[in-house]
């Protein structure tokens, strides 16, 4: 086994995940192959979302999670295969998103399956989709006591 290569993913996809949930658009485009595809997809996002090249991919995720749209994304169980100058990987998913301007919540599990290519000496994702395990939608309203005590992403408030 290649462990270097199989570090090298796991560190990718963390990256992956972390640039995705921060909005910092240009690390999210690095870790992709230029010719990347993507298979998305949620009852709520609309399904089935397929993207072909990084800048769709990019492009949509800049626009679906702009503004004051909260997310975080935790893989886990990683299953990393190394074939030379190529991999493949599974991964648990676990997503939270918050909507405040819609006071909502979802939560959600799936298992991604990911294709890997070396590209100018270092690992990039070249496929990534996931099929959803579920999906739930809760109004915040619903959920007495909640209360949104930070937010990276809400409007600055005017003095």
């Amino acid at each position: 086994m290649d462990l270097e290569a199989v570090e090298s993913i796991r560190s990718l996809k963390y990256r992956y995940l972390r640039s995705l949930d921060l909005k910092q658009w240009d690390e999210f485009a690095d870790t992709f192959t230029p010719d990347a595809t993507g298979d998305y997809g949620s009852p709520s996002g609309g399904m089935p979302l397929r993207f072909t090249g990084r800048d769709a991919i990019v492009d949509y995720m800049r626009s679906a999670l702009s503004a004051n749209i909260i997310t975080v994304h935790v893989a886990t169980h990683p299953e990393i295969e190394v074939d030379g100058e190529t991999a493949t990987g599974s991964w648990c998913l676990e997503d939270t998103v918050i909507v405040p301007e819609y006071r909502v919540l979802i939560r959600g599990a799936a298992y991604y399956r990911d294709r890997y290519r070396r590209d100018d000496g270092r690992w990039r994702i070249a496929h990534t989709g996931y099929e959803r395990i579920f999906e739930a939608t809760m109004s915040l309203d619903a959920l007495p006591g909640f209360t949104l005590t930070a937010n990276r992403w809400a409007p600055a408030e005017s003095a």
